[in-house]
């Protein structure tokens, strides 16, 4: 019998590295990032103990353009120690050791941005919804004049000054921004999608394009807005986690009255009532009062959950039927929902593989086809004899075509709306990087307790071997009341059901995957598994008949002995999960072989595994021994797929940290769990470890999908540019369609 650490580690870091991917907001610079932002080394790491920290929250930073320029004006700024984003609420956080921020606020300023310094801490919130229409009047308006001037042109009427005069017309009304943007990039010899618009379109006006170079403006322009509003719908998908508690709390006074106030007033320890019908506002215990709660915006649980005295209450859940009076346990940017949505939100800094090959693949990218462009415009006029204005205008169209909008976007997008649909089905995903992981996943290793069974086994029998039956009882309650392994709670709950005190218990400790010991009246004493009775060398031959007979029945032992004997043997039976057996035949469907690891004996541990449908089981596994199994398993698969590990989020942390992927059954409540997995599964239903899977791989089918889509769209233009037949209104279509494209692609996982 192993007791539980609740201090957990789980072996590697769980920090945010680097970007938060863009998810939405208004309005977006260029729909997605042009160029890959560089990754300063210091941004990885944990700021220094000396560094203080101010955020600051800057609406035009809102895709990883901004971010870029951002990265370059203050990540090497004296005094800076590191920078983390969020573009999802579009908050910088700045590790300084600065006097003052006032050279940090003028910095971001001369980059066109305005910085407001926020309150640090807390539960960041999501800008909630689109910033405005789908179009504008102005670029309405716009639209209307640059339509005007390619008819005029076309049929020639009045040219040429109605044609240049709607042209300049529309430029002026939609294009100023982007030339203003465009120029700041090019003065820190940036090239972002506003610098080469900028280019692309100056040259069209030199070239005599006045109507082409309007349209290409105000297209542009309006392909931003529509892309904005369009992202928004992922945002708003993650701001609606934090719009399920509500703003208010009804919380008693000290007089004993009720009063209604803000939530975010409400205190640790406070009482608070909740009527039926109503949201609870914070985490809490119920006091008093019995009811059904519909916990699914937390959990994912599709039945509602009987509360009763001493249960747990979520924020964000709903009371369904009797009055609750409740004691809370979390301020309100601290309840399990804040904390949900604060892994929702950085957990796209865990970077899939995709996002970084896609965002290297794009630093290279886009200075190649622009220095192709410019090798277009001036080799054929100055080598071959061919005519500038047609080469220009080529190298131009390549300009439009250099941009990776569409490219760049595709992944964020969809980690984004992949890790909101999981979040809504009780899923919580730390990072796009194990989303996109989760489909290669080939082997499962599932800690029998508390995953594969419910977690609360029952005694169901108690044989005395030597001394007074009661005197034995009373001891083993005392120390099993000292430990948290399921069955020692087991012990200690039937003695107190059976009306046995727990006495004092001195020089008290745990022994890992073996039991505990501890001194009563003076006396030491050990409680424990068969592998511990065998250290102590006090097993007999009766006693291993007895232990086989248990075992076989699918029961779990513990001993009670002192220093010569064994004095008394207790067992409990762990019922299965309703559903582990259709869980473990889910996996399989998917070609992922489970395999259980015990604690407890070798024929306890096959007995629960057959009624599970696993084919596979390992009992007697100290925690070393789970870490070695899961090890084993990678080296079997030789680099063919990935090894899961499922526990309870708190122990098994060398197994949890061998795995690809750590899985934690039940986190909901559980600081520790949502701190530390890979993968927190909120409530006990393991049906949604293949449901994460399934997600898994639609978010890397649509991933691909996007990535075909954005370099085969922007390969045909190209090619089409060179033989003669592009022009940079295709390209523009081409670019801001493909960018559209992916985006409504990447949120179809939000109906998942």
């Amino acid at each position: 019998m192993s007791t539980h650490d609740h201090g957990h580690s789980h072996g590697r870091p769980h920090t945010q590295e680097g970007p938060q991917p863009f998810a939405g907001g208004a309005p977006c610079c260029c729909g997605g990032a042009c160029q890959a932002a560089p990754r300063p080394e210091k941004e990885d790491g944990p700021p220094p103990a000396s560094a203080r920290s101010d955020v600051f929250r800057i609406e035009a930073m809102d895709c990883p353009t901004e971010e870029a320029m951002l990265r370059k004006a203050l990540g090497g700024m004296p005094g800076v120690a590191g920078l983390r984003f969020n573009l999802l609420s579009r908050e910088l956080t700045v590790h300084h050791d600065l006097p003052d921020t006032l050279g940090i606020v003028a910095a971001i300023a001369a980059l066109g941005m305005e910085a407001v310094p926020v309150t640090a801490g807390g539960a960041p919130r999501p800008v909630a919804g689109p910033a405005g229409p789908w179009v504008t009047p102005v670029q309405a308006l716009g639209l209307c004049l640059s339509l005007l001037a390619e008819a005029a042109d076309w049929l020639h009427i009045a040219a040429p000054w109605l044609p240049v005069a709607c042209a300049l017309a529309a430029i002026a009304l939609c294009a100023l921004p982007i030339y203003r943007k465009g120029f700041i990039a090019l003065s820190r010899r940036e090239l972002n999608i506003n610098a080469l618009m900028s280019i692309a379109a100056t040259g069209a006006l030199i070239l005599g394009q006045f109507p082409e170079a309007a349209m290409v403006m105000v297209l542009f322009a309006i392909a931003e807005q529509l892309e904005s509003v369009s992202l928004a719908k992922a945002n708003v998908a993650v701001a609606a986690l934090l719009s399920l508690a509500p703003d208010v709390a009804t919380l008693r006074r000290e007089d004993g009255t009720f009063a209604t106030v803000a939530a975010g007033s409400v205190p640790v320890g406070a009482t608070i009532r909740i009527r039926p019908g109503e949201r609870v506002p914070l985490d809490a215990v119920v006091a008093a009062g019995h009811s059904s709660v519909d916990q699914s915006p937390v959990t994912g649980e599709s039945l509602p959950a009987e509360k009763g005295p001493g249960e747990a209450l979520f924020a964000g859940s709903v009371n369904q039927e009797g009055e609750l009076t409740a004691t809370t346990t979390a301020l309100a940017d601290d309840s399990t929902l804040a904390r949900i949505t604060r892994a929702v939100l950085a957990s796209p800094g865990k970077e899939a593989d995709m996002k970084r090959f896609v965002d290297r693949f794009a630093a290279v990218y886009t200075p190649a086809v622009f220095a192709a462009a410019v090798a277009v415009a001036l080799a054929p006029p100055l080598f071959l004899g061919g005519s500038f204005a047609e080469w220009i205008y080529k190298g131009l169209v390549i300009l439009v075509i250099a941009c990776p909008c569409a490219l760049v976007i595709s992944t964020p997008v969809s980690v984004v709306s992949g890790l909101a649909a999981a979040a809504r089905r009780g899923i919580l995903v730390k990072g796009g990087l194990f989303l996109e992981r989760g489909h290669a996943l080939r082997a499962m290793a599932l800690d029998k307790t508390g995953t594969v069974t419910t977690g609360r086994p029952v005694q169901t029998d108690f044989e005395n071997l030597a001394g007074d039956a009661a005197e034995n009882r009373a001891v083993a309650a005392s120390l099993a009341a000292r430990s948290d392994h399921p069955v020692s709670r087991a012990v200690a709950q039937q003695a107190a059901a059976d009306g046995i005190v727990p006495g004092h218990v001195s020089a008290f400790s745990a022994l890992p995957g073996l039991g505990v010991r501890g001194a009563v009246e003076g006396q030491a004493y050990h409680l424990g598994n068969h592998r511990l009775i065998e250290r102590l060398g006090v097993c007999s031959p009766a006693v291993e008949a007895r232990l086989t007979a248990l075992e076989g029945a699918g029961k779990t032992a513990v001993l009670l002995a002192d220093a010569s004997r064994v004095l008394a043997i207790f067992a409990a039976a762990d019922i299965i999960r309703p559903h582990s057996r259709e869980a473990v035949e889910a996996l399989a469907r998917l070609g992922v072989a489970t395999v259980m690891l015990s604690g407890d004996n070798a024929r306890t541990a096959a007995a629960v595994a057959r009624e599970a449908g696993i084919a596979e089981a390992r009992g007697d596994q100290m925690p070393e021994d789970k870490a070695a199994a899961v090890s084993a398993l990678r080296k079997a698969l030789d680099g063919k797929g990935l090894v899961g590990m499922v526990g309870d989020g708190i122990n098994d942390a060398p197994a949890l940290a061998r795995a690809d992927i750590g899985f934690a059954m039940g986190a909901a409540g559980t600081d520790a769990a949502i701190e530390t997995a890979d993968v927190a599964i909120m409530d006990d239903d393991p049906r949604k470890l293949a449901a994460f899977i399934g997600l898994s791989k639609a978010t890397v089918s649509v991933l691909r999908q996007n990535i075909a889509l954005a370099l085969g769209l922007k390969g045909l233009v190209l090619a089409l540019t060179v033989a003669g037949y592009g022009s940079m209104l295709l390209a523009v279509f081409a670019d801001m369609g493909t960018s559209l494209l992916v985006i409504g692609n990447g949120l179809r996982l939000l109906r998942r």
